[in-house]
């Protein structure tokens, strides 16, 4: 059964190629970036789900994250003048993490994964909210021999996550020795797939980018051999605590027009010596006078729980704003990441104060991972 308290069709959400797999799994659904998605399963629920990543293998329908393709001559340089990071730095074959910045201002308009095919064909993994504005900035500012097609519903991308991860796609004949943050075509059950050795978890794991009318087929093959390895479905309530234990930022909270890779600490997703590329010179001008708050982690002293939007005190002083906040399931206590002002000069081990409905807890600076990373 499902646990829905919305109008899916009067919202327009809308819903992965595997839907109906999910409701028969008892699916809870929750909207994400205008999807209909299962936020965590009957029998067993978050802690079971995240408790599986950490141990064995999950496996999670993002179909809702974009997908567009870039394509023509030149496609690879246009891509690399528009986004942050510098695909100058990898070859055919591997992918990178990018962001999509506001030229004005440097806020972030989307984080991304690049996969480089060729000189002439780059693949865009954004966000499914953003997919459409990211589309439209790349078409606006695309040279006659570059075309930008959105391709947002014709693929579906599970993320097989865990440290048997491997294990489950090698009885399956699907390639996995290709290094982290790299890709190789593939088939399953006889559908033709791309096996990408990335992730949201800090596990290890693979991407697995398969055409939509073929993502069923998939997903049943990989429940009929991943009985042996303790294969969980898991939601997306579990993908975030599992990012939050690593750090990793959310775009609408931790990233967004209103934060900066400067501010967010993401300066390594930035090609700062490349000649041009979308909020160059506000980032520049920033990182120079340096920002004016930074993204830290903090750790709950006691049973607290931070989440997103709680102010962070020194004494009578507000200092910074949780943006994500949850309990971690690994470390069974609160964890955070937060916009902490520079101002207050505050170091790793320092104590601030969350108000939780008036009361104060403290919470300890930590920079992050909360937990130890197993990705690559």
């Amino acid at each position: 059964m499902t646990d829905v308290t919305y109008d899916a069709a009067a919202t327009r959400l809308r819903r992965s190629p595997l839907h109906e797999r999910h409701i028969a799994a008892g699916a809870k659904f929750a909207p994400f970036g205008g999807w209909e998605m299962p936020l965590e399963y009957a029998g067993g629920g978050v802690l079971k789900e995240h408790t599986a990543v950490r141990t064995a293998v999950g496996v999670f329908d993002v179909s809702h994250l974009g997908k567009a393709r870039v394509s023509g001559p030149g496609a690879a340089d246009f891509v690399n003048a528009c986004l942050s990071n510098d695909l100058g730095r990898i070859g055919p074959g591997r992918a990178q993490y990018t962001l999509c910045c506001d030229d004005a201002t440097g806020g972030v308009v989307d984080d991304i994964i690049a996969y480089l095919y060729a000189d002439d064909h780059v693949f865009l993994i954004p966000n499914a909210a953003n997919t459409g504005e990211v589309v439209r900035r790349l078409r606006a500012a695309a040279p006659a021999q570059v075309t930008v097609t959105d391709e947002h519903e014709a693929y579906a991308v599970l993320a097989v996550q865990g440290p048997r991860a491997a294990e489950l796609l090698a009885a399956l004949d699907l390639p996995t020795e290709h290094g982290y943050m790299s890709f190789s075509a593939a088939s399953l059950a006889g559908v033709e797939l791309t096996v990408c050795r990335t992730g949201y978890t800090g596990e290890l794991g693979y991407e697995l980018v398969v055409p939509a009318e073929h993502a069923v087929a998939v997903w049943d093959a990989l429940f009929a051999t991943g009985k042996a390895f303790e294969l969980r479905a898991c939601g997306l309530a579990a993908r975030d605590t599992l990012r939050t234990e690593m750090g990793y930022p959310l775009h609408g909270q931790d990233l967004s027009l209103d934060i900066t890779p400067v501010q967010a600490r993401s300066g390594w997703a930035v090609g700062w010596d490349k000649p041009a590329f979308w909020g160059r010179d506000a980032l520049l001008a920033e990182k120079a006078a340096g920002p004016r708050r930074t993204l830290r982690g903090l750790v709950a002293v006691d049973r607290a729980i931070p989440r997103p939007g709680m102010t962070l005190h020194v004494g009578d002083t507000q200092v910074g704003t949780v943006t994500s906040g949850t309990f971690s399931p690994t470390r069974k206590q609160g964890i955070a990441l937060a916009l902490l002002n520079t101002d207050a000069n505050l170091s790793e081990g320092d104590e601030v104060e969350i108000d939780i409905r008036g009361r104060r807890a403290p919470l300890k600076l930590t920079k992050p991972p909360f937990v130890t990373p197993s990705v690559k």
